[in-house]
């Protein structure tokens, strides 16, 4: 009796134990399926100004805030070097231009020369083939035949050395004009390497400030951008990015703008993976932006990868390890498991609306 008087009170303390815990039943709600990423508002076609060479900063023409049109100078590097370059391009290319007269004269001896070897040529072509023609008819002798061949051979190896250097004076009369107008070309377009010129209608973001200060290919001049448009760039890790597509919605928050929720889409996802941090880069667009937008502010953004309707769900905490949820009196029961947020999970198979569920200990 005395076993039976003390299980009693055990079952009821375990009965009364069990209806304490927390519980709930699952609902009928949609659930949205999204990817967390972190981002940076970034102006369009907004990148950093670099010199294309090195030197020292001679005049700065812009300022932060500043306004600028597309071939607009930002800054004017020390250039007495290319300007000395320059102008003994243009030296070299008077001069070869002035020579004109001279090099045509050059020419004129070198056509007079082909022409004189021509008529030489055609003059002892003409007397070889009428001794060749004697000799055929045994008149003659051998040594009146072998000096016409001779002299036949000679000019005509003669004419044709005229020729090739006619030929060859006005090539390179020719290459020398082209050769000195490239050099001044090139020289010119170093002079204006020296002037640093904006490649788009935009705004000033910052702007270094040293004037005077020595500059190499890789100093940062200044940052520019489109002053009314702005987009977010994302890195997306490389186990979600399948999941990603255009026109995705995006959910945005911003510490510049707490408590606030902003809509996006998703407007251009890179076909490329950065292989040192394993994610792709992934732009979205503002569909309500906020007031007022600054490049580099920073943003949390979920995107929306898929909204179920209709699901059973239930709390992620109610769900132990194994994919079981607890029923009263300590039954477990095994759910197939759907799709989850950061609150909820779906249930495909095992539970209804009905049950109530506790939570595991």
């Amino acid at each position: 009796m005395k076993l039976v008087n003390y299980r009693i009170p055990l079952l009821f303390l375990i009965g009364a134990c069990s209806s304490k815990k927390d519980h709930t039943r699952a609902v009928i709600k949609d659930i949205t399926v999204s990817l967390y990423a972190s981002a940076n508002v970034k102006a369009k076609d907004q990148y950093t100004v670099l010199s294309t060479v090195p030197g020292i900063i001679k005049q700065i023409n812009i300022g932060p805030g500043d306004l600028v049109k597309t071939g607009d100078i930002l800054f004017v590097l020390e250039s007495r070097e290319a300007e000395l370059n320059a102008a003994n391009a243009r030296q070299a290319l008077d001069f070869t231009t002035s020579n004109s007269r001279v090099n045509s004269e050059r020419v004129q001896e070198a056509m007079y020369q082909v022409q004189t070897a021509k008529e030489k040529y055609q003059l002892d072509s003409a007397n070889y083939y009428r001794q060749k023609n004697l000799w055929e008819q045994n008149i003659g002798t051998r040594l009146d035949f072998d000096q016409r061949h001779l002299a036949f051979t000679t000019s005509k190896i003669n004419y044709n050395e005229a020729v090739a250097s006619l030929a060859q004076l006005k090539k390179q009369l020719e290459n020398d004009l082209q050769l000195s107008k490239i050099n001044y070309s090139i020289s010119k377009k170093r002079q204006t390497d020296y002037l640093v010129k904006s490649d788009i209608d935009g705004k000033v973001f910052d702007a270094i400030k040293n004037k005077g200060g020595l500059i190499t290919t890789q100093t940062p001049l200044c940052i520019l951008g489109k002053p009314d448009h702005f987009y977010l760039e994302m890195d997306v890790d490389e186990k979600d990015i399948t999941k990603v597509k255009l026109h995705q919605q995006v959910e945005i928050t911003m510490d510049s703008y707490k408590g606030q929720t902003f809509l996006g889409e998703v407007s251009k996802v890179y076909p490329i993976m950065d292989e040192r941090s394993r994610t792709f880069k992934v732009e979205a667009v503002f569909l309500n932006p906020p007031a007022k937008l600054y490049p580099n502010l920073t943003a949390e953004v979920n995107i929306v990868v898929s909204v179920n309707k209709k699901a059973i769900l239930i709390p992620r905490s109610y769900l132990d390890k194994n994919n079981c949820v607890w029923l009263k009196g300590d039954v477990k029961k095994k759910v197939t498991t759907g799709v989850q947020d950061e609150a909820n999970v779906q249930i495909l198979y095992g539970l209804d609306t009905l049950e109530t569920i506790y939570k595991p200990d």
